[in-house]
């Protein structure tokens, strides 16, 4: 069920005594956690916000060093399926923010020896890749375990025989998820919901939402928390940079991958179906570069471009800046297990590998850019990643029990605790809501 306008809560949440002079330490400054401090103080609570990076915003972060009217997204970059039921499009409205209207129609895609599609090779192509999922989710029962290739390969393998369809399914698919069609489930990787309407980018930038949620919040930076102990029952006590501090209850919204690498030690251990789902669900990234140039070599008019590399994955979709900014720049991703090998790049290393696959397309001649920005999010200390997704053999209450509280004390947030929106911006919003009310569930219980 989609959520109405109605139905979603303010950013502000009702006043409530229940909450009135408790002390509580929210884990994390990205948009889950402001969100739940937000409404936290709003019902009278004391919070203050532990952030390990430097930063607030965790994985939305933008970056202006390209032009006044070139935001660079490191993080988030869209907002998907901004209709008015959209928490983010709420949030991004009061905030100010400026939209430019995508149109994923917009596009030219090339082979990797620069020979371009015609339209009706791309809709063979998109039609081949969307029976291959329809067939998917015909087939499969929802206890299989099998990947998303292994489920194509057994029911429709014509399909992976086709260049072009490994093309849509890295391009659309690994994006989408954040991972590969090897890793993804084959039974969920669609089963999550959407808002309707074409996704926007924020021309203003994505962190004018996080400008927003954090003014007036107590957010301490380079706090990293190595350990939280709910055993005491009269208080929680967390370690931070070496100090102890004490609060009645604890939000953790760090992202899936410090979970998963265990950074954070929990006393006592958390209990076993919470680890086995942080084990089972996977967490992946997706590798940007942007480049900008003295002068443009490609279609200015062009939204979209993609190119058929022969390595899966390898800067498969381009985003042309010329459609709404002033400055010359391609934004290149690479997916699917192509982004872990561009992480471990360095920048020249990355730039060069990204100026190969242009030059295919465009030719030799084409000039180096005259300035690159990059992301690595698997090598984010604070963050080892970009958003989770379903695995093979996990299912969606593996995100409904990370979303589930421990002993009425310690609470999660983040995407990750919110299958119907997972991997999104207003998945990781809902989720800060929903703990503002599991806290109050359990001061009432």
């Amino acid at each position: 069920m989609a959520y109405s306008a109605s139905m979603m809560p303010p950013v502000l949440g009702r006043k409530s005594q229940l909450l009135k002079g408790k002390n509580i330490i929210v884990i994390g400054a990205g948009i889950s956690g402001l969100t739940a401090a937000s409404e936290l103080i709003q019902k009278g609570a004391n919070v203050t916000i532990l952030e390990a990076n430097n930063y607030i915003g965790g994985r939305i972060k933008t970056d202006w060093s390209l032009g006044k009217d070139a935001p660079f997204e490191v993080g988030a970059g869209w907002i998907h399926g901004p209709s008015q039921d959209n928490p983010t499009k709420q949030l991004a409205d009061k905030s100010g923010c400026k939209y430019f209207l995508t149109n994923d129609d917009n596009i030219s895609t090339f082979d990797s020896d620069g020979t371009i599609w015609s339209d009706e090779k791309f809709e063979a192509v998109e039609e081949k890749w969307e029976k291959a999922l329809y067939l998917v989710d015909e087939e499969l029962e929802l206890n299989d375990r099998r990947s998303l290739r292994k489920a194509i390969q057994d029911i429709y393998p014509a399909a992976l025989n086709d260049p072009g369809v490994l093309w849509a399914l890295s391009a659309y698919t690994e994006f989408d998820k954040g991972t590969s069609i090897e890793k993804v489930s084959a039974v969920f990787h669609d089963d999550d919901k959407a808002f309707d309407k074409p996704d926007v980018i924020i021309t203003n930038g994505y962190d004018s939402i996080i400008k927003k949620l954090s003014k007036n919040l107590d957010i301490r930076l380079n706090n990293k928390v190595s350990e939280i102990d709910i055993s005491n029952k009269d208080f929680v006590r967390v370690q931070s940079n070496d100090k102890d501090l004490k609060c009645d209850s604890i939000i953790c919204s760090v992202p899936l991958g410090i979970l998963k690498a265990k950074n954070i030690k929990f006393k006592p251990s958390l209990p076993k179906k919470y680890i086995k789902s942080i084990d089972k669900l996977g967490f992946g990234s997706v590798t940007k570069i942007a480049m900008k140039f003295n002068d443009i070599f490609w279609d200015k008019e062009t939204q979209y471009f993609g190119v058929n590399t022969e390595i899966k994955g390898r800067w498969n979709y381009w985003l042309n800046y010329r459609t709404f900014s002033r400055e010359n720049i391609l934004l290149g991703l690479s997916v699917g297990d192509y982004a872990l090998i561009a992480d471990q790049m360095n920048e020249k290393e990355m730039k060069n590998d990204a100026m190969i696959v242009l030059r295919d397309v465009w030719g030799k001649n084409i000039p180096d850019p005259t300035d690159i920005l990059t992301t690595r999010w698997s090598k984010e200390e604070n963050i080892l990643g970009a958003y989770s997704y379903p695995s093979p053999g996990s299912t969606p209450r593996d995100y409904k029990v990370l979303s589930t509280p421990v002993d009425g004390k310690l609470f999660f947030c983040g995407e990750h605790t919110n299958f119907d929106y997972s991997a999104t911006t207003h998945g990781a919003y809902l989720s800060g809501i929903r703990v503002v009310k599991d806290i109050e569930k359990a001061i009432l219980n």
